[in-house]
């Protein structure tokens, strides 16, 4: 699978570790990007196993490292962690749904040198936040965002949006403002894990994702530079495909939970590869020589239409993993790509989505699970 020398560029840096501390977390997010056989995994990867992955990321040239699950406060060792990342020399990022960050964790992390913590909300309000999590966790939110403005760090906001919260964002980002965020994220479900799991209940009509995109717009002219808000657009609504990770085994490096190390956090469900682990193998192999970082680096292993494509160095022929779950092959061009031959798939998709009734309310949204 992959590409020849001609069409296989000079390598790059992964400059961006994704350290995926553990598949565990107290809420139950319908949208989640876990693996849906995420309790049949093997073991986590230890304390040391972690601090090796952090040394030889750092010689490889990789600068930001981000600790995420799961909830990666399940784990007792995330400053320990966090610690040694600032003595290599990393930016450090937890992203948390803030289950866990007590004052103390807080201040220890804080000494630790965290540069900066991305906190989950799902939705405006304590009834449809706590419905959609499965959890009662608003409030905790709430205490946990004034932690991080209390500890100076950048309050930096998440909100996964789709059909059920959708007509919120007028109210998500009014509560983004009143707890004082920088920068918010309203990112779109993209399909994967349980998320794809649960498409028909997620995807929102075509006519919901314009009206929100408008209310964002107004905001971002009416509030200027005191909260950044960026509107991520799912994948089915585009014509063209988004450059998956910056491209395939590009600048991203991935480490699972149980060690396995892959191009992306969704990797994993690809058929045929037996992705190695950092138990096995050292970074600088798993980046430059293993096979499955090699599969989709270039062009050589691209199907028609992408072959001859003119953007094919613009999106790389999108997602392998989105390829895979909506064709069976994750060499297919991505059928979110109005070239595609399987684009017709997605726009069903779509279609369906309109046909539904939308609902607005957790109530109503409760019968449609």
């Amino acid at each position: 699978m992959a590409g020849s020398a001609e069409s296989t560029p000079a390598l790059g840096l992964p400059l961006w570790l994704h350290a995926e501390l553990t598949h565990r977390c107290p809420l139950h997010c319908v949208f989640c990007y876990n693996p849906v056989d995420y309790a049949n995994g093997a073991a986590e990867l230890s304390t040391e196993d972690w601090r090796k992955v952090l040394r030889e990321a750092r010689a490889l040239g990789a600068a930001q490292v981000g600790f995420s699950g799961g909830e990666p406060l399940q784990r007792d060792d995330v400053e320990e962690l966090v610690a040694y990342a600032h003595e290599l020399g990393y930016y450090t990022n937890l992203l948390t749904s803030g289950v866990g960050l007590t004052e103390a964790r807080a201040k220890a992390l804080k000494a630790a040198g965290l540069d900066h913590i991305q906190l989950s909300f799902q939705d405006s309000t304590p009834q449809l936040n706590d419905f959609l999590t499965h959890t009662r966790t608003f409030e905790l939110k709430q205490r946990v965002a004034a932690l991080i403005k209390a500890n100076g760090w950048p309050m930096v906001m998440n909100c996964v949006l789709h059909r059920h919260n959708l007509p919120h964002v007028a109210k998500i980002i009014d509560m983004a403002l009143d707890l004082g965020a920088e920068y918010l994220e309203l990112a779109n479900t993209q399909y994967y894990g349980w998320a794809l799991h649960n498409r028909a209940h997620l995807m929102p009509t075509r006519e919901q994702l314009q009206e929100a995109e408008a209310v964002v717009q107004a905001y971002r002219e009416r509030i200027g530079s005191r909260c950044r808000l960026l509107f991520v657009v799912p994948d089915y609504f585009e014509e063209r495909p988004k450059a998956c990770m910056n491209g395939w085994g590009s600048v991203f490096l991935h480490i699972a939970p149980d060690g396995r190390a892959m191009p992306c956090h969704n990797a994993g469900q690809l058929p045929g590869f037996a992705w190695p682990n950092v138990r096995d193998h050292d970074l600088r192999w798993l980046w430059y020589d293993s096979p499955g970082f090699n599969a989709y680096r270039g062009s050589g292993w691209m199907q028609e239409p992408c072959a001859s494509c003119e953007e094919k160095g613009k999106d790389f022929g999108g997602c392998r993993c989105q390829a895979f779950l909506l064709t069976g092959d994750s060499a297919a061009t991505d059928p979110v790509c109005s070239k595609s031959p399987h684009h017709e798939q997605v726009l069903r998709f779509v279609q369906s989505a309109a046909r539904r009734r939308t609902r607005g309310t957790a109530g109503s949204a409760a019968r449609d699970w």
